[in-house]
């Protein structure tokens, strides 16, 4: 190649370098040129002075949120060692002893069962409520702090019947929560839940109550619980229900969720004033007592306030009056109607049951009852509400029977009810059982009402004596446990 025409090339290279480099310059110049020709814009700032929205719930949830507790507990559960979570066997132990290797050694282990759950610290002493199904059984429960702070719990006491625990941690000078009057909740309030859903943290949830004094749901055996729409989700459990004044109004307990395990939007807590009643007796005496009056309550229908002639539903029918009650010293008879308990109206029996139940044994109450279409006024001394376990004992109907190794009384009302029955319904009770009769092999439980055995009814003992002792050697007992019935031969 020539010289002259390398240094052609070169200058063309360099010429079309620098037009490039102008047309660079050029749009950098045109896009400067449309940013200064914009105008500034003109941002509104809030005043860091002004006061909060009125609408907003952070100063309630600010002065609750540190009452409010995480809890983590946890217990020894014993599962067959031979299978897995499942139901299967696992194979380890398959291929060496066969598919009945647990039916025949059923060797159990032992695992720890955790669960999580929330709580409210109502006293700076560090006591706090929470659910007992949260803490049901553990050997290990601790609580953590919004603080991030953690401690060992002991449980002061349970009352399964409402599903209230009461908690204590050694600290001092803990913030608590004010406690409101869960009476006063009507329907449309706001309410604000606030828990640990599912680990992941405190949260804060908004709704109204729903509804109050929701019974009959069969979650607890006394119910009269405030119903909100506010969101509430496993791990809610024990946490508070407050009002838009920042005030302690429920427990949350409890959620339908149809299968799906979250919120529906029909959530249902403790009201408050039951939980502290609950609380006051565990914290005083260690357990909770009940008074008693001895009968069985029913609504007033429609049909039954037609029948019995009255023009108003409200009110708890008397369906029957145990023997030797407070309620059959006091004069109550089958067919009365209560209106009023110490001059508070009752709407239904399930009230009626949940005033009683909060009163101390011993009180004497002032009823106003209809009787024949005439109102009376009856004073009844309360008794003490026995547990299962004293209902089935009290009975000196209860004798060894022919069944051997077992031992049986007649059936009452309030022992059918305690377990679970329909009122009127008949047969033997179960008082004891010896581990190891045939009886017990069979499958028979202490509490099982017997109402056949070899398909003849049985009303009472004298009845279950008969049917046994002309049978030769099986029996085929009909048992009614807990409502429903199955067969056990002996």
């Amino acid at each position: 190649m020539k010289i002259q025409d390398l240094w052609k090339r070169r200058a063309a290279t360099a010429l079309v370098l620098a037009v490039a480099a102008g047309l660079g310059g050029l749009g950098a110049a045109r896009a400067t040129r449309l940013w200064t020709n914009n105008p500034a814009p003109t941002l509104r700032f809030a005043d860091p002075n002004e006061a909060p929205s009125r609408n907003s719930f952070a100063p309630v949830v600010k002065k609750v949120l540190p009452a409010v507790v995480n809890i983590s507990s946890s217990k020894l559960v014993k599962t067959p060692a031979a299978f897995s979570e499942r139901g299967q066997m696992d194979p380890f132990f398959r291929q060496f002893f066969g598919d009945d290797f647990g039916g025949r050694f059923n060797i159990p282990r032992e695992q720890r069962e955790k669960s999580l759950g929330s709580g409210v610290i109502v006293s700076p002493e560090g006591y706090i409520l929470t659910n007992n199904h949260v803490v049901d059984g553990a050997t290990d429960v601790r609580v953590t702090l919004s603080d991030k702070r953690e401690f060992k719990a002991r449980v002061i006491g349970t009352d399964p019947k409402t599903d209230v625990a009461v908690l204590k941690i050694d600290a001092a000078n803990l913030p608590s929560v004010v406690i409101g009057d869960s009476s006063k909740v009507q329907v449309g309030d706001y309410a604000l839940a606030i828990g640990n859903p599912f680990g992941v943290g405190e949260t804060v949830t908004m709704g109204i109550v729903s509804a109050t004094g929701r019974t009959n749901l069969g979650i607890e055996d006394y119910e009269d619980f405030i119903q909100t729409d506010a969101p509430i989700n496993p791990g809610n459990s024990g946490g508070a229900l407050v009002n838009d004044r920042g005030e302690l109004v429920g427990i949350n307990t409890a959620i339908i969720a149809h299968g799906s395990g979250g919120n529906q939007g029909i959530g249902f807590a403790v009201p408050v004033n039951l939980a502290r009643n609950v609380m006051d007796q565990i914290v005083k005496t260690g357990s909770v007592t009940r008074a008693y009056l001895g009968i069985v309550p029913q609504d007033v229908t429609p049909a039954i306030a037609s029948a019995f002639g009255v023009k108003d539903t409200r009110g708890a029918l008397v369906g029957d009056v145990s023997p030797n009650s407070p309620a059959q010293e006091g004069g109550l008879q089958k067919g009365d109607i209560i209106l009023d308990v110490n001059g508070k109206p009752v709407d239904d029996s399930n009230q009626l049951r949940m005033d009683i139940s909060m009163m101390q044994p011993g009180t004497t109450v002032h009823l106003k009852v209809l009787r024949s279409g005439g109102a009376r006024d009856l004073a009844v001394k309360l008794g003490e509400l026995p547990t299962q376990e004293a209902r089935i004992k009290k009975n000196s109907d209860s004798t060894n029977s022919a069944l051997e190794g077992v031992s049986v009384q007649n059936l009452d009302a309030d022992t059918a009810k305690e377990l679970g029955l329909p009122a009127g319904a008949a047969g033997v009770v179960v008082t004891d059982i010896s581990l190891s009769s045939p009886a017990a092999d069979s499958g028979l439980r202490r509490g099982d009402v017997i109402q056949e055995v070899n398909h003849q009814p049985v009303k009472n003992t004298s009845d279950f004596e008969r049917a046994v002792r002309s049978s030769k050697d099986e029996n085929l007992l009909l048992v009614n446990r807990h409502g429903n019935t199955m067969f056990v031969a002996v």
